[in-house]
């Protein structure tokens, strides 16, 4: 199967299929805050603001989408993004989350971005495990921040820092 999957960069046309992926997570997970579709493109919204946005496509279907955003809109700031990604949970387990982490990293470092946060619900253990073994570490919780299923969660800050690089521009 793995053969078939590529990444490559996010089009215009993968947004009903990333907002798709999204809303999906949204009611039926705790991956995504909101328990209800969003109102508007989640990816029209997003790409404008992405630093680097990524799909990953099994043959011509888009199963996740990737994109480093930056953290603040402050060139002081510049140096840090915050990692957004979500795949369709019949393709997880298969090495393709660490793919497009990696990818992502990689293509940021190039950028300038060589410092990374990810925020989690706490009632994510999946995507708290993942970060751990990609080597990022709980940098802040906030307590009972949002309540989805009729359960509190938190939301957890993680961060994994990079040597700076020299970007030229």
């Amino acid at each position: 199967m793995s053969e078939n999957i590529r990444i490559r960069a996010y089009e215009a046309k993968d947004a009903g299929k990333v907002d798709f992926i999204l809303n999906d997570f949204a009611r039926k997970s705790f991956a995504v805050y909101n328990d209800e579709n969003c109102k508007t493109s989640f990816a029209e919204t997003r790409s404008s603001e992405a630093k680097v946005f990524l799909v990953l496509q099994n043959n011509d279907e888009v199963i996740g989408f990737g994109m480093v955003t930056p953290y603040r809109p402050f060139r002081t700031c510049a140096h840090t993004g915050v990692l957004t990604y979500f795949i369709l949970p019949e393709f997880t387990g298969k090495g393709l989350g660490s793919r497009i982490i990696n990818e992502l990293i990689e293509q940021s470092l190039s950028k300038g971005i060589n410092n990374f946060l990810a925020h989690i619900s706490s009632k994510n253990d999946q995507s708290l495990a993942f970060h751990s073994k990609h080597g990022f570490e709980e940098v802040g919780r906030f307590k009972k921040i949002g309540k989805k299923f009729d359960e509190y969660f938190d939301i957890v800050w993680v961060q994994k820092e990079y040597p700076e690089t020299v970007v030229t521009l």
